[in-house]
């Protein structure tokens, strides 16, 4: 069976699967899919900045809380807002933050940039605390309306029926992680990846440096705020332990390392893998946090390259049978 084949019958069988995942399951488990999409387009932004700029964030909180606390003021104060201009306020009220705080993110790397990108996250937490008139402090903000999708004379659907809301779910965020993934494969996917290895270099051959991480921090912030929208619209509820507290900066960078950083699709693995291990260690133990922890600890430990390197792994040892020709080649 050829490569192209394969990955064709894998897709299509991706595809059938999301399809028909609510007709056989129960609303819980459908909004457990609905939790695993949106965690993966928000570890995969956070992976724009990892793992193929060089960027480690300790604050990506900050566009993801921000994203869902705009979303959700939005619609609380807004009467009948669109759907999708209020997904559209969450990823633009992301953009807006990362436009403020790119001026000084991008003139540091290393060290300077994770511990910034901290601080940053940590103030927009205290913010949302004190402004307790706009947020709700710490109680946060919650009951808003869950406007239907509507397109005038076309068509008018409900989203307050969790069936509906797993397909917009599911189409838009798998468009968003599309048009992310094709990013990577344009020339400028290229250039924020020769600024990973080696940005000197990058900067000798005539590209600039800081414009470009800023235009790669935008575009994560961005779809990290779509992804928060998203997590607002599911949950009905805002809250600064919910969606700011430092353990959800951590979670995608988790998600990311467990699955690979190496990988596009590594975050994807990553949230599927912490899906299902926070769905089986909840019924045993509530200190799910530990136990993911662990886990992490054991993955950066002993593998490094994630689940992704795991199946790497495989591929070359089981999955490939090289000819005579492809002696002497790397295995892709």
């Amino acid at each position: 069976m050829s490569r192209k084949l394969y990955l064709l019958i894998l897709w299509v069988a991706i595809l059938v699967i999301l399809a028909v995942a609510p007709h056989v399951l129960d609303i819980y488990y459908t909004n457990v899919i609905v939790l695993f999409a949106i965690f993966a387009l928000y570890a995969i932004s956070l992976n724009l900045l990892l793992g193929y700029t060089g960027l480690l964030s300790f604050g990506h909180a900050l566009f993801f809380g921000g994203g869902a606390y705009a979303t959700a003021i939005a619609l609380t104060h807004i009467p009948n807002l669109p759907l999708i201009p209020a997904v559209l306020i969450g990823g633009f009220t992301a953009l807006i933050l990362a436009m403020i705080t790119s001026p000084l993110l991008v003139r540091v790397s290393g060290t300077a940039f994770a511990m910034l990108t901290l601080a940053f996250g940590q103030l927009m937490y205290v913010i949302c605390l004190k402004f307790r008139n706009i947020t709700g402090g710490e109680d946060g903000v919650g009951g808003f309306p869950i406007p239907s999708f509507h397109i005038p004379g076309i068509i008018s659907i409900d989203m307050t029926n969790s069936t509906n809301f797993y397909y917009f779910t599911i189409i838009v965020v798998g468009l968003c992680i599309f048009l992310l993934w094709f990013l990577t494969k344009t020339p400028y996917g290229s250039i924020i990846i020769g600024i990973r290895d080696n940005d000197l270099r990058v900067d000798y051959l005539g590209f600039r440096v800081q414009p470009s991480k800023a235009v790669i921090f935008l575009i994560s912030g961005f779809f990290a705020g779509i992804a928060g929208a998203y997590y607002a619209l599911l949950q009905d509820l805002v809250s600064t332990d919910g969606v700011l507290v430092i353990y959800m900066s951590f979670f995608p960078l988790m998600m990311a390392f467990i699955g690979g950083i190496g990988s596009f699709f590594g975050p994807i693995y990553g949230s599927a893998l912490l899906t299902i291990l926070d769905e089986l260690i909840i019924r045993y133990t509530e200190r799910v946090e530990l136990v993911t922890g662990l886990v992490f600890i054991l993955v950066v430990m002993y593998a490094p390259g994630g689940f992704a390197g795991f199946l790497a792994y495989l591929k070359e040892k089981w999955l490939s049978k090289p000819s005579f020709r492809e002696t002497g080649k790397e295995i892709s």
